[in-house]
């Protein structure tokens, strides 16, 4: 979770995604973040509109329609930096070649540190 104007965020690392873990991703940022309203920009991934989450109360959740890439935030010719991240990952780490979970992990840790 990533609040553009302020920089305020929230990152929890997952091993895999299924919709356990997402409830449990939500649980925490809303436990964090009590007396905020969270709104969120979501793909159409079945981990997140599986019926059987849970929504905190104070998230909303925004699904952005299948196949436009105009507000796909990933679509880095529109997007704007804060939307670029998971592209500045990429690009930072992929000469880097870890060799295990940990050192991938330190690496992200590295990088997510330097953008605060």
């Amino acid at each position: 979770m990533v609040k553009p104007a302020t920089g305020k965020h929230f990152f929890y690392e997952f091993t895999y995604l299924n919709s356990n873990c997402f409830q449990v991703f939500l649980g925490l940022g809303s436990e964090r973040y009590k007396g905020y309203i969270f709104i969120m920009q979501l793909d159409q991934a079945g981990v997140h509109r599986a019926k059987r989450l849970q929504i905190p109360t104070n998230m909303i959740f925004m699904f952005q329609p299948c196949h436009t890439l105009g507000i796909n935030p990933y679509a880095l010719s529109r997007a704007k930096p804060y939307e670029r991240v998971w592209q500045h990952f990429k690009l930072g780490l992929r000469w880097k070649l870890p060799k295990d979970i940990d050192t991938l992990r330190l690496l992200m840790r590295i990088k997510l540190e330097a953008m605060t």
